[in-house]
């Protein structure tokens, strides 16, 4: 029989790891694994401050103190760059507080006479119907119970829909997807939940695209102090202190570039905190996030130029980089392999690569090395705060 063995470390799905080899759920480092299989908690370990842990998918890291946390971000990163035979420096990490969350996608369905909304368990599609959460900003952990009631009216026994909800300029941004409301009664229901809760917008998906049925002004959220027309459901950094940590390691790593290419530009949360007076590509390949950017970047009178290009199959060529003074990449999880490969073979001085995915980037950085950059530091940002989920900021120069 196995002795007695500390867990040394938290695997990247959240198991706790021995010297030995042996995994152990919900474990943290200095926990004691005991030979007949049960844990004796350590200094590290704390009490997960949500009652839904750990059954609830959205957390898998709540038993952590904050320096254990930090340290798998960390390692996390550090062992992906190593299965490439990459090093860096790794700096100390950045962690988002809790209850920031200002987007997340739940889900909803009728139990009954109840609905249930929240996110679902740990690989399961059973719903856990959440009456408390640690990460979510509480500006929209409060609409969860109003919302019960709103789809308790309209929500059929055999259907679950997911609920997207955002924090915009304006107020709360709620996108309610596979829900039909073509009746009088619910078109008026929907309209006076908007305005008692002060949403911002309210927009129903019924298979045939979103439609706001609820905007009074044109909701935006802003990037470098512009409004950027905010489509439903866009894609928005996890939290405030996330995006302030990204766009500031991002300005770090290329210094006074004033000419810039902002790759998966998005709705420009690089293009538009660069210097006003730098001249910036924004290249991205979701038409609505790129017209967003246009509109807004004109309305600010900002120098960017802003494409709808699908840079996997058509990414800019070293004869195009070589235009620019610093790259910006913030690649999807798949990473920007195709984009990366023409970079490579480039001679741009400097890129700052954003990425949600330690994996890929890892491998990207292997590319973009074998062409001749250097890897001068990265950064680990934890928005996902409890997750297994890391994202980094990282500078590559020539």
């Amino acid at each position: 029989m196995s002795e007695d063995a500390t867990i040394v470390r938290v695997a990247a799905r959240g198991d706790g790891v021995t010297a030995d080899g042996r995994h152990a759920p919900l474990a943290a480092p200095g926990d004691t694994l005991r030979a007949d299989g049960t844990l004796q908690p350590g200094p590290r370990h704390q009490a997960p401050p949500c009652r839904h842990f750990p059954e609830c998918g959205g957390c898998q890291l709540q038993h952590l103190d904050d320096r254990a946390y930090a340290e798998f971000l960390t390692a996390r990163i550090a062992g992906a760059l190593m299965q490439q035979g990459v090093e860096a420096e790794i700096r100390a990490p950045m962690l988002s507080p809790p209850r920031t969350r200002r987007r997340a996608a739940l889900h909803a369905e009728r139990r009954g006479r109840q609905v249930h909304l929240g996110f679902t368990e740990q690989s399961s599609h059973r719903l856990i119907d959440l009456q408390q959460c640690e990460i979510l900003d509480p500006r929209l952990f409060a609409l969860l119970q109003p919302l019960r009631g709103l789809l308790a009216a309209h929500l059929p026994a055999n259907r679950r829909v997911n609920v997207h909800l955002a924090l915009t300029d304006q107020g709360p941004d709620v996108l309610v997807e596979g829900l039909v409301t073509d009746s009088l009664s619910a078109v008026e229901a929907i309209t006076a939940f908007a305005q008692r809760h002060r949403l911002a917008r309210l927009s129903v998906d019924d298979g045939l695209g979103p439609e706001p049925r609820w905007e009074p002004e044109p909701v935006t959220v802003s990037f470098g102090g512009v409004p950027v027309p905010f489509p439903p459901a866009s894609f928005l950094q996890a939290t405030p202190e996330g995006e302030a940590a990204l766009v500031a390691a991002v300005r770090e790593a290329i210094g006074g570039a004033k000419a810039v290419a902002d790759l998966f530009a998005g709705l420009g949360t690089f293009a538009l905190a660069m210097d006003p007076g730098a001249k910036v590509y924004a290249g991205e390949g979701a038409r609505e996030a790129i017209l967003s950017l246009k509109a807004a970047a004109g309305a600010a009178q900002r120098p960017v130029f802003a494409e709808h290009r699908d840079l996997f199959r058509r990414p800019l060529v070293p004869k195009e980089l070589d235009l620019f003074d610093a790259l910006i990449l913030d690649p999807p999880r798949a990473g920007a392999k195709e984009q990366v490969e023409q970079i490579a073979a480039s001679k741009a001085p400097v890129v700052a690569y954003v990425s949600c995915n330690p994996n890929t980037f890892a491998r990207d950085a292997k590319t973009l090395i074998e062409g001749g950059y250097r890897l001068d530091w990265v950064l680990p940002v934890g928005q996902f705060r409890w997750s297994t989920h890391a994202e980094l900021a990282a500078r590559f120069s020539r």
